[in-house]
């Protein structure tokens, strides 16, 4: 993957989380938006990779995430999903609106990353594409205010 794809996949995340996120983020608004943006990629993979399989990547992606990011850490990982999935939200609630951001970003760019590993990068971009807030819609957006 070249690096200017790599970045911009980036960008399109940290916008659509900031989007999603609000005019005047806090840790609860960031901590929703991540969740809100996460079912989203769950009901696009959900068909082509099964539950179990997004299961996996996000319990994967949150695995990698806290070692940048170790408040994030899961506590027991026998936990079930939808518990899981709460207690993640739950710990990016509970943290500064910079770093709840900062992980939420990281989170959803890591499986972003490693779903491109299993499936490629051109099936990821056609499955999630329309999901990313994409960063020339937003600068325009911004121009315009």
């Amino acid at each position: 993957m070249s690096p200017t794809i790599n970045l911009i996949c980036r960008e399109m995340i940290r916008k659509t989380l900031a989007h999603y996120a609000g005019t005047a983020p806090d840790p609860n608004s960031v901590a929703d938006a991540t969740f809100i943006i996460w079912n989203l990629v769950a009901v696009r993979l959900t068909p082509v990779i099964g539950t179990k399989g997004v299961d996996i990547l996000f319990r994967r992606s949150l695995h990698l995430t806290s070692f940048s990011f170790p408040w994030l850490a899961m506590t027991d990982e026998y936990e079930d999903t939808p518990s899981l999935l709460s207690s993640a939200k739950a710990r990016l609630a509970n943290r500064e609106t910079s770093d709840s951001t900062e992980a939420g970003c990281t989170l959803l760019i890591t499986f972003t990353e490693l779903l491109k590993t299993l499936i490629g990068e051109s099936l990821t971009g056609r499955l999630l594409g329309t999901i990313w807030v994409s960063p020339s819609s937003t600068t325009e957006q911004e121009n315009l205010s």
